[in-house]
């Protein structure tokens, strides 16, 4: 009888912990997540401009975006840059993992993970005015170095419709290219070596190791790395605000930055709505989709 008492009593405490540390943290995201989200939607079925009183309008402003050239631009344009973005990401993140967990001393290897951490910890504005620099056609380093080489005339980065957005992931990677590094080394750090010695012993060679032992035990880690970012790059707004305002003939134009312009530069607050609720949606799918392909029976 003590014994169960004293584990009810342990199963008691433990449940009123639970819910005293998650009630504070449940109640900040219903305030500035589910509430916002929530007015976001109803704002859209209104022809919202700042104005009290605005009209409603329905579905609205939803059938006037898909017959929005420049939202079909900023759509596609988001698209490219997140498939690309995001699969250049986690690419080269996984390849320098590999690298930085193949080096014999621990020492060696901490440097080597802030090393490519520390462009996460960087202010974006700074980033960007940094490579603004860089990419200046007249001036910038890049330019430079080409010349140097002797590769050409200097090229105008960021206002070549071919370049522009090519310029704002390559921005994007050096600035966020860390943080997915990280996760995926504690991937890699988390798998039990007695796997990979057994696969060695029986001949495989690191080729077939990292295909058929690595990735699969690190599917879980890959699943949150690839939700993550496709979240972040689906809002990439600070890059192209600063870099090239959508310029140029909008090749730029992203999902962002066209809510941004539409709230606060022509005051249609309901029409940008309607666009940040179809971005919510795109994001909401896209991430469920990778939730289910990313599912695995591997345990260790």
């Amino acid at each position: 009888m003590k014994i169960e008492k004293r584990k009810r009593g342990t199963g008691h405490s433990q449940r009123n912990f639970i819910i005293c540390g998650l009630t504070p943290i449940m109640i900040l995201f219903f305030v500035f997540s589910v509430i916002p989200i929530i007015y976001t939607v109803v704002m859209s079925l209104y022809n919202y401009n700042g104005f009290p009183n605005p009209p409603f309008v329905g579905m609205k402003n939803y059938t006037q975006l898909f017959h929005d050239p420049e939202f079909l631009g900023a759509l596609k344009n988001t698209v490219i840059f997140v498939t690309v973005a995001v699969l250049l990401n986690i690419c080269i993140a996984t390849f320098l993992g590999v690298l930085v967990k193949s080096l014999k001393k621990d020492k060696l290897r901490g440097f080597f993970r802030g090393w490519f951490f520390l462009p996460a910890v960087v202010p974006m504005v700074a980033v960007c005015y940094v490579w603004l620099i860089m990419f200046d056609p007249a001036n910038g380093i890049i330019n430079q170095v080409l010349m140097f080489l002797g590769m050409g005339s200097p090229v105008n980065w960021l206002n070549d419709t071919r370049t522009a957005l090519l310029c704002i992931v390559a921005v994007t990677l050096w600035c966020d290219l860390g943080y997915n590094l990280v996760i995926i080394m504690a991937g890699l750090d988390s798998i039990p070596s007695t796997f990979l010695e057994a696969a060695q012993i029986d001949g495989a060679n690191s080729i077939y190791r990292f295909f058929k032992i690595t990735l699969p035990l690190m599917a879980r880690n890959m699943m949150f790395v690839g939700i993550m970012t496709c979240i972040s790059y689906f809002q990439v707004f600070a890059q192209v605000q600063i870099m090239t305002q959508g310029g140029p003939d909008n090749s730029t134009n992203v999902i962002g930055l066209n809510i941004y312009n539409y709230a606060f530069r022509y005051s249609q607050m309901g029409y940008a709505s309607a666009m940040a609720v179809i971005m919510l949606g795109i994001i909401l799918v896209i991430s469920l989709v990778q939730m289910k392909l990313g599912k695995t029976d591997w345990e260790y």
